[in-house]
């Protein structure tokens, strides 16, 4: 007679079902989204809240989870790398903004930084809490090794930084629409410059050339950070 408890332990701690949940969340998330457009049905904050639920349902503890989706973490350099691709398709465009574009990038990127530091000095954060935050802006990879540097914790800063960009794609397009904002190239800047990959995504739905400036600004603020950032605090504190 068929154990159907041991089948179903079976199935949840098969090494592939990790994989298969998070894909599964995140195609049924934009499924939803794609039909209601509704901001907060966001398709990766979404997905996180379904997986985070049958894990918990399923008595899954993070680190088996994590072990089993190991393989979609080697897959995101390629697909970071993938941004390449309407970067090539919009070059010409790029060039013919390229001063707007780094002015916006220097003084947006000081000022999503320098905000953090001066509000977390302001409410009286402690270091750690500080540094584990003052990455938010860029792609977890980096801000995690920036915030590991600068004496923050990486998994603090994945925190931080996954909310930055779920917020970000949520209210960011609205924001900008409510305050004038509407040239694409401005729009892909700010989500790419401040909602990193998430906002990237957000803005390749509203169109290839805002994707693209959005992936340039995501890639060049993931430089600047991990080149500058770790100097400048060492050189304050």
């Amino acid at each position: 007679m068929l154990d159907w408890h041991a089948a179903w332990v079976a199935v949840v701690h098969h090494p592939l079902f990790g994989i298969g949940i998070t894909l599964a969340a995140y195609q049924l998330a934009l499924a939803v989204y794609e039909r209601t457009r509704w901001v907060f049905l966001q398709p990766v904050l979404l997905s996180v809240l379904l997986v985070v639920g049958v894990l918990l349902s399923c008595g899954i503890q993070y680190v088996e989870y994590r072990q089993s989706v190991s393989i979609m973490s080697v897959l995101l350099g390629p697909a970071t790398i993938a941004l390449a691709v309407p970067l090539y398709l919009n070059i010409r465009r790029i060039r013919q903004l390229f001063v707007p574009i780094m002015i916006t990038l220097a003084v947006g990127g000081c000022f999503a930084t320098l905000s953090v530091g001066f509000f977390g000095w302001l409410f009286g954060l402690d270091r750690f809490w500080l540094m584990s935050l003052l990455p938010k802006s860029v792609t977890s990879p980096i801000a995690m090794l920036v915030a590991n540097e600068m004496g923050g914790d990486a998994a603090l800063a994945a925190v931080f930084v996954l909310i930055t960009g779920v917020m970000g794609a949520i209210i960011g397009p609205e924001l900008l629409r409510r305050c004038g904002v509407r040239h694409v190239a401005a729009v892909g800047i700010t989500l790419g410059l401040t909602a990193h990959a998430v906002g990237t995504s957000r803005a390749l739905q509203e169109g290839e050339e805002c994707g693209a400036l959005a992936a340039l600004a995501m890639s060049l603020m993931g430089v600047a950070t991990a080149l500058f950032l770790p100097i400048i605090v060492g050189l304050v504190t």
